[in-house]
């Protein structure tokens, strides 16, 4: 695949967009619409990885002869999965199994091209100061935690309870960066 060719992007989020911008890849973006619900009993990383392959598939149905690039971020404390919260409640329940604890971030990343599929994934341990009542209250006001994978981001106003990182601060914000590029690379599709 020529380099000059951009690559399709799975529906991806802004905080993506920008990071793969900033690394200086062309690509496209395409809504992959796939129901987002784990397997019962399926790990986080199963998960994400299952997320990021199904999404590459279904937007290859439209883009048969071009590199498609796929993601799913997935928060759990221990074998909990996160999802991006379905209301206010939900975030604050979010944010209050958060607080004080570690947790990992992992994201899933497919490389489908007609002749190679190319999945792998980047976990980061994220751990939290405790959160007060109001703080988890006046964070969920913003609206900031609700499309977003455990309720926060980083990036965001969150940022300010994180006690310690281990692991790739860009996989937190949305996308292992340095894992997407070496397999854009070892594909020939950057």
């Amino acid at each position: 695949m020529p380099a000059h060719v951009p690559i399709i992007l799975a529906s991806a989020s802004p905080r993506r967009q920008k990071l793969l911008r900033s690394a200086g890849v062309e690509f496209e973006v395409c809504a992959a619409d796939i129901p987002e619900v784990p397997h019962p009993g399926e790990l986080p990383l199963e998960f994400a990885e299952r997320m990021a392959r199904e999404k590459a598939h279904a937007i290859q149905r439209s883009f048969p002869d071009r590199v498609i690039l796929a993601a799913d971020t997935v928060v759990a404390v221990g074998s909990e999965i996160l999802g991006k919260p379905t209301d206010a409640e939900d975030a604050s329940h979010m944010l209050h199994l958060l607080s004080g604890r570690s947790h990992q971030v992992t994201t899933g990343v497919c490389v489908l091209g007609n002749d190679f599929e190319d999945v792998r994934s980047e976990t980061t341990r994220v751990e939290f100061s405790a959160i007060s009542e109001n703080a988890i209250s006046e964070y969920v006001e913003t609206r900031e935690p609700m499309d977003k994978a455990g309720a926060y981001a980083i990036q965001g106003g969150a940022g300010k309870w994180v006690k310690r990182i281990e692991g790739d601060y860009n996989n937190v914000v949305g996308l292992p960066l340095d894992v997407v590029l070496r397999m854009l690379r070892e594909h020939d599709a950057f």
